[in-house]
């Protein structure tokens, strides 16, 4: 399946976390994906973002002719070192964040994966999602 959606992980505890950031045209997926790329994010794929399934998890990658670019609205479509792959352990979607928001899902070829609602144009957007990230790590960690 390929997505409208921008991939971006984070490596923590030795293994690549990718948030899978969906949205419309113009949403800010790649201005999300680019500020976060300056807190030590990596890119997976911008624009499109093809999705699998395998043993369980769902991976994403870029299409061939998208791989190591990013749109840089404005300015150019940029050159960005990027990884293969990486498994998606996050759905992120463009919205008004509720305060404190009970634990939301999204599905994605048949997975339920934690879902993040974010206000993409805020400055704190991209540490918010890295916080999630870690947070979720943190709470399978206690499950085990």
């Amino acid at each position: 399946m390929i997505a409208h959606a921008g991939l971006i992980a984070r490596r923590i505890a030795g293994r690549w976390r990718g948030a899978l950031i969906e949205g419309p045209s113009g949403a800010g997926k790649s201005d999300l994906a680019l500020r976060a790329l300056d807190l030590g994010f990596r890119l997976v794929a911008d624009d499109r973002v093809i999705l699998w399934t395998c043993e369980g998890r769902l991976f994403g990658r870029a299409p061939p002719p998208l791989a190591q670019l990013l749109e840089v609205r404005g300015v150019d479509v940029a050159r960005e070192p990027a990884l293969a792959l990486c498994e998606v352990a996050l759905v992120v979607e463009p919205g008004t964040p509720e305060r404190l928001p009970e634990p939301d899902t999204a599905d994605r070829l048949g997975f339920r994966l934690p879902r993040l609602v974010l206000s993409y144009e805020d400055a704190s957007a991209p540490a918010k999602l890295g916080r999630a990230l870690t947070a979720l790590y943190a709470a399978n960690q206690r499950r085990m």
